[in-house]
């Protein structure tokens, strides 16, 4: 099954890091990803917050600069990983939380696997697995 490991922090926190800092950051996320090699897919770090766009509305809508709200926490990074459960996917989930930073919060959501040439409504798969 997939799961979505979503991390969320401070952005003005992370941004105050000096290079050391946040170079230790991401040594520890690349420990993280190789305990997980196999099971990791795409994992992204999120660029600042003000240069994000929020689309709103139906059809074509209307593009706003920025994010929609103002939050207390920010969306930083997501992973996508394969795991056989829930319970290993929370613990894949707190062990990159646990080596990386102190993340504010970590939210995890199993997600249907979609293929681009797929419909929403086509977006089963047997078993979840890559």
């Amino acid at each position: 099954m997939l799961y979505a490991i979503l991390a969320y922090h401070v952005e003005a926190e992370v941004k105050s890091w000096n290079a050391d800092e946040d170079a230790a950051v991401m040594a520890g996320l690349r420990e993280v990803h190789q305990r997980l090699k196999g099971r990791l897919g795409p994992a992204a770090r999120l660029g600042e917050t003000r240069k994000a766009s929020t689309l709103r509305g139906p059809g074509h809508g209307v593009v706003i600069d920025g994010p929609f709200a103002e939050t207390k926490e920010q969306l930083l990074g997501f992973y996508v990983i394969n795991c056989a459960d829930e319970a290993e996917a929370i613990a894949a989930a707190w062990s990159s939380v646990s080596t990386s930073l102190d993340i504010s919060s970590c939210r995890l959501a199993p997600t249907p696997r979609v293929s681009p040439a797929n419909d929403a409504s086509d977006a089963s798969c047997s078993d979840g697995r890559a």
